[in-house]
């Protein structure tokens, strides 16, 4: 799990900077080194496999959205956060914004940082685990990455707390 927290100078615009999910990855690995050159600070941080099966999904997310804005160097005066939750003890005003990736640039310029260093691990996966297809499905839950996990096993990266993985190791399938 992957998030990020951007500061960008005040009235600051990257033209055609959205929700990272609407670009394609070229985009936004081109806008993700426009957002790392020209932001005041930037910071991404994640929660692992063991924190979100230990925590769950939620409380990993907001945890890793913790970690990523007291990583900036910069301390922020507010932190706007994509959805309608805030972490608690950020020790710093904050305020949810629903679909925020969509209308607030700093978020936007979060998400598109979170994605791409998202994607950047699942091709490291890919090259560590080949077979798996990680640069293709990245880690979503897809057929193909179903098949794999039936085929070759559940891998230590693979999250313990999602249904089909629990599955598999009931049947005592495990990466070999």
């Amino acid at each position: 799990m992957f998030a990020a927290a951007v500061i960008l100078p005040p009235g600051h615009h990257l033209p055609s900077l959205t929700d990272s999910k609407q670009l394609s990855e070229n985009k936004r690995n081109e806008l993700a080194a426009q957002i790392k050159a020209q932001a005041v600070a930037w910071s991404v941080a994640c929660a692992d496999v063991r924190e979100i099966d230990t925590l769950n999904i939620l409380h990993a997310t907001l945890l890793a959205m913790t970690r990523a804005v007291q990583g900036l160097a910069v301390p922020p005066q507010k932190v706007l956060i994509d959805g309608n939750r805030v972490p608690k003890n950020l020790g710093i005003a904050a305020e949810a914004v629903v679909k925020g990736d969509c209308r607030i640039t700093e978020i936007s310029a979060a998400s598109v940082l979170a994605k791409t260093a998202r994607d950047a691990e699942m091709y490291a996966l890919a090259e560590r685990y080949p077979q798996y297809g990680f640069d293709k499905h990245k880690g979503y839950g897809t057929a193909a990455h179903l098949a794999a996990l039936a085929e070759f096993g559940v891998l230590p990266e693979h999250r313990r707390s999602f249904a089909p993985v629990k599955t598999l190791l009931a049947q005592g399938k495990l990466f070999e």
